[in-house]
C-alpha cells in the first residue's frame, strides 16, 4: 500500500490537471457560443446562393457544360481528397475519425486503379498524412480555431485552379459535420466538378416541391455562372470550415468535461486510499504501543 504522502502528491497532481480540464472546458464553450453564431449567420446566405447557382445551372442548359467548374473529366485519374482537421487535440476522436474517413477514401480511389490526391487543413490532418508516406498537394494551417472567408478563398483557389488545369478531375472533401456539442456527423462532399456536388441546402426540398419562380438573366445565365461558380466553392468550403470549427470546439468541450469527472472519481479513489493507509498507519503505531507496554510488564 502506498504511504500518505505518495497518495497525497497524486491526488494534487490530479487536482492540478482537473483546473486544468476545467478551464480548457469553459473556453471551448465559449468559443463553440461564438462558432454556432456564425454557423446561422452563414447557412441560409450558402443555401440561398447554392440554390441560385442550381436553377441558373438549368436556365443556361446545355451552355452550362462549357463552363470549367461544371464540366465533368472524360476519364478520372486523379482525385484530390481534402481532408479538414484542426490545429490542436485533446478533442477526443475529432480528428482520427476524419482521418480513417479519408483513408477509407483513398483506398477506395485506389482500388478503381486512380490516384488519389492529398489536401489537408489542421496541423493534425497533416502531420498524420506525413506521417503515413501520403504527400500532400496542399497544407493549410494555423486558422482552424477561427477560419476566415480568406482561407477559404486560398484553399479554393488551389482545388479549382487544379481541376481547371486537368491535374485533379475530382475534389471530395471529408469534415465534421457540426449537429450538437455532443455529436459531430463525418460528412463526405463531391465539391467538384459542381455539376455533380453532393450538398444539398435546407431549402432543396422545398425548392424541388413549390411553384418555380421565373427569372430574368442579364445579361444571360452562362455569364452569371461564370461569376457565381467560384463562390459557390468559396462558400461551400467556407460552411465546411465553420462546421468543423464548430465541432472541434464542441469536441473538446466533451471531453474536457469527461476528462474533469474522470479526475474527481480519482482523487475520490485517492482520497479513500489515503484514508486506508492513514488508519494502516495508526493501527501499526497502537500495536508497536501495545506491543511495548507488554514488553514492560
Amino acid at each position: 500500500m502506498a504511504s500518505q504522502r505518495e497518495v497525497k502528491t497524486r491526488i494534487a497532481s490530479f487536482k492540478n490537471i482537473q483546473k486544468i480540464t476545467r478551464a480548457m472546458e469553459a473556453v471551448s464553450a465559449a468559443r463553440l457560443r461564438r462558432a454556432e453564431q456564425r454557423i446561422a449567420a452563414l447557412r441560409p446566405y450558402a443555401d440561398a446562393l447554392r440554390r441560385m447557382t442550381r436553377q441558373a445551372a438549368k436556365d443556361a442548359g446545355t451552355e452550362a457544360s462549357r463552363l470549367p467548374l461544371l464540366a465533368v473529366h472524360e476519364h478520372e485519374e486523379r482525385i484530390g481528397i481534402l481532408l479538414v482537421t484542426a490545429d490542436r487535440g485533446l478533442a477526443g476522436a475529432f480528428n482520427s475519425q476524419i482521418l480513417r474517413a479519408g483513408l477509407r477514401i483513398g483506398a477506395e480511389v485506389d482500388s478503381e486503379r486512380k490516384t488519389p490526391v492529398w489536401f489537408a487543413t489542421g496541423r493534425r490532418g497533416v502531420s498524420s498524412l506525413n506521417f503515413r508516406g501520403k504527400p500532400l498537394d496542399g497544407a493549410y494551417t494555423g486558422f482552424t480555431d477561427r477560419p476566415s472567408y480568406a482561407d477559404a478563398r486560398r484553399i479554393a483557389d488551389d482545388l479549382t485552379t487544379g481541376y481547371v488545369d486537368g491535374r485533379l478531375d475530382r475534389v471530395e472533401i471529408v469534415y465534421n459535420g457540426y449537429v450538437s456539442p455532443l455529436t459531430q456527423r463525418v460528412t463526405r462532399e463531391t465539391l467538384l466538378p459542381i455539376s455533380q456536388a453532393t450538398v444539398l441546402g435546407e431549402g432543396d426540398e422545398q425548392e424541388r416541391q413549390g411553384p418555380r419562380a421565373l427569372v430574368d438573366y442579364e445579361p444571360d445565365a452562362e455569364e452569371i455562372l461564370r461569376v457565381l461558380l467560384p463562390d459557390y466553392v468559396e462558400i461551400s468550403l467556407y460552411r465546411a470550415l465553420l462546421e468543423s470549427t464548430a465541432s472541434e470546439h464542441g469536441a473538446r468541450m466533451t471531453a474536457m468535461r469527461s476528462a474533469s469527472e474522470n479526475a474527481g472519481e480519482l482523487i475520490e479513489d485517492l482520497a479513500l486510499e489515503m484514508n486506508r493507509a492513514r488508519q494502516a498507519e495508526i493501527t501499526q503505531e497502537i500495536m508497536e504501543v501495545v506491543a511495548g507496554a507488554e514488553s514492560l510488564v
